[in-house]
């Protein structure tokens, strides 16, 4: 197993952890990689930002930071591989503050999250590319890819060009938790809204004329809980998630004007999630029935019923790779080469691997340390962080 500058591997992540850069604000952060790939002697013109963030259908500072690095040596004419991470993090790392205790990395800012998720998984990257050129290793054709926006919606990785990768053969992506997991699959998800239109009326003076669209919200999630829609979901041998987010008066406002007006108006968001490919479509048509239901049955003295329009989108498909494809069979040797005992595992949240299984590329997913994610109590795990920076190089340079 080759050896890498762990101190260095160090002070990449302290540095990238100070850089704030949440979901759709990337572009310190990628100038911050970029920056720090040229340093250890990446050269420039192998460093660029493609267009993804122009089709990203929310504002996106930048695109996906791309770095092509050709091969070198025994191993320079075999196939190309990609690496891959994400740049951003949740709106609750703003503000973080790292600092290194004993083997781990706290926060001093009790009041964020660390950004460990995913900023382990730059750091890995960029000492992959740092020890490959100060060690001058043999390893074929690689490309590196730092995703924007993964955190809210893997839009990044949804909309990169595969053109811009190159002919990649396989991918390996460095995002949370162990790096002896190797994440061979993970849920697809829908994400649905519900608008919910009743009708405004005094509510102490004549509520019967009114049509509560709280009450329609209250009877479908009730209806929904009893038909075994929400939370766990089992049918059969079918398994998956739901869950309901956000509900308001529409951006920005409440749901409800006052206590003495029947609510008119509710806009809901919600999310359903599944390993089986159709499953998590089935959940999402139970919510849909449910507040279809729910408001036919609310009506006012004069008969009339509320209304839903109910809309819904994949935001990710769900994978999983068998056991014994090649890149699973790579993956899991180079985490015995490493030391570890490799976990071969599905994943209950959505990665960029999706996509980019998506788009034709076999990507198995890695952790880089990172524990308590998208919490104020988030820590990083040194000795893991260091394993996955050698599992990292051991991946590019294993034959």
């Amino acid at each position: 197993m080759t050896s890498h500058d762990a101190t260095a591997a160090v002070s990449r992540l302290m540095q990238y952890l100070a850089v704030e850069g949440v979901t759709g604000r990337e572009a310190a952060i990628g100038n911050a990689v970029a920056k720090s790939l040229r340093d250890a002697g990446v050269p420039a013109k192998a460093i660029r930002f493609d267009d993804a963030n122009t089709r990203i259908p929310v504002p996106t500072e930048t695109g996906n930071l791309i770095v092509d690095l050709p091969g070198r040596g025994t191993l320079g004419n075999a196939e190309r591989l990609l690496f891959m991470t994400h740049l951003d993090t949740v709106p609750l790392c703003a503000g973080a503050k790292p600092r290194l205790a004993g083997k781990k990395i706290v926060n001093d800012n009790k009041s964020s999250a660390l950004g460990g998720d995913n900023r382990a998984g730059c750091a890995v990257l960029a000492t992959l590319a740092a020890e490959l050129t100060r060690q001058k290793l043999d390893h074929p054709p690689l490309t590196l890819m730092f995703c924007v926006r993964e955190e809210s919606g893997l839009w990044g990785a949804r909309h990169v060009d595969k053109a811009d990768l190159g002919p990649v053969k396989m991918g390996f992506n460095f995002d949370g938790g162990s790096p002896a997991n190797v994440v061979v699959g993970a849920v697809g998800a829908d994400h649905w809204e519900v608008e919910i239109h009743g009708r405004a009326s005094h509510a102490g003076v004549a509520p019967e004329f009114g049509i509560s669209s709280t009450m329609i919200l209250a009877l479908a999630l009730a209806e929904a809980r009893r038909g075994g829609w929400f939370g766990k979901v089992v049918k059969g041998d079918k398994a998956g998630t739901s869950n309901v987010g956000p509900v308001t008066g529409g951006p920005g406002r409440p749901a409800g004007a006052a206590t003495n007006v029947v609510t008119d108006y509710v806009h809901v968001e919600g999310e359903s999630r599944s390993q089986d490919a159709t499953f998590f479509k089935e959940i999402t048509a139970g919510f849909k029935a449910a507040f279809v239901d729910a408001s036919a049955a609310v009506t006012n003295a004069a008969g009339k019923s509320g209304k839903v329009k109910f809309s819904s989108v994949t935001r990710y498909h769900p994978f999983h790779i068998k056991e014994k494809a090649e890149v699973v069979q790579h993956a899991v040797a180079a985490v015995k080469a490493t030391g570890m005992a490799p976990n071969v595992c599905l994943a209950s949240g959505g990665l960029d691997a999706n996509w980019l299984v998506r788009h034709g590329i076999p990507t198995v997913t890695f952790g880089a340390g990172q524990n308590e994610v998208h919490t104020v109590d988030e820590w990083i795990d040194v000795p893991r962080f260091q394993q996955a920076c050698a599992l990292a190089i051991q991946l590019a340079t294993q034959r």
